[in-house]
C-alpha cells in the first residue's frame, strides 16, 4: 500500500501555502513553479480542499489561497480524505468481500489494523507540525509581498516632440499642401 501523488502533493502544497500565508494569498502558479507541480493538477486539488474547506479562496488582484482555519486545526487526515485519497490496505476497500461472495481473506483484520494505525499516526499530525519542521531545517520564507499596482505620482513627461507628426497619412498631407 501508498500514498499516491494525488495526496503526497496536496500535502506539499498545503506546507508551501502555510509557510507563505503570512504574506497574503498565495497563488497556484507561484506553488507550481516552486513545487514542480502541474498548475492544473493543483486547480484540481484545490477546488477539493475549498470544498472541504481546508482552504479559502481570494478572488481579485492579488488573490490566491489561504488557510481556511488554523494550521494546528489541520491534520494531514484531513488534507488526504480532502483530495478523495483512500486511506485503505485492504484488497477489498474495507468491504469485506475480499473473496467476493466468500467474504473476508485471512489477513483482512491485518491490514484493517495497519489502516487504523495509518489514520491514527496521520490524524496525529498537523500542518502546523510540518511547517514547524521546515522552518526548524532551516527553511527560509522569501519575502516577496505582493506589489500593487498605483496611480503614479511622477509627472508625465512629454516627448520633445510632441507637436511632431508621428502619422504618415499626417505627414502626406502635410507635404502635399505644401
Amino acid at each position: 500500500m501508498r500514498l499516491t501523488t494525488k495526496g503526497r502533493f496536496a500535502v506539499t502544497a498545503m506546507i508551501d501555502l502555510a509557510l507563505r500565508q503570512d504574506n497574503g494569498p498565495v497563488t497556484l502558479v507561484a506553488i507550481s513553479q516552486r513545487q514542480e507541480i502541474s498548475l492544473s493538477y493543483l486547480e484540481q486539488l484545490f477546488g477539493r480542499l475549498r470544498r472541504n474547506e481546508i482552504v479559502q479562496s481570494v478572488r481579485g488582484p492579488g488573490g490566491g489561497y489561504k488557510l481556511a482555519r488554523d494550521a494546528a486545526d489541520i491534520t494531514v487526515v484531513d488534507i488526504v480524505v480532502s483530495v478523495d485519497e483512500p486511506l485503505d490496505a485492504t484488497q477489498c476497500g474495507g468491504k469485506e468481500n475480499c473473496l467476493g461472495e466468500a467474504g473476508r481473506c485471512m489477513t483482512h483484520e491485518l491490514w484493517s489494523a495497519l489502516n487504523q494505525r495509518m489514520v491514527d499516526f496521520l490524524n496525529s499530525v498537523s500542518l502546523k507540525k510540518l511547517v514547524d519542521d521546515q522552518l526548524a531545517k532551516g527553511f527560509q520564507i522569501e519575502d516577496r509581498r505582493v506589489t500593487r499596482r498605483s496611480i503614479s505620482t511622477f509627472p508625465v513627461h512629454q516627448s520633445a516632440c510632441a507637436s511632431t507628426t508621428h502619422s504618415v497619412f499626417t505627414l502626406n498631407n502635410a507635404l502635399v499642401k505644401s
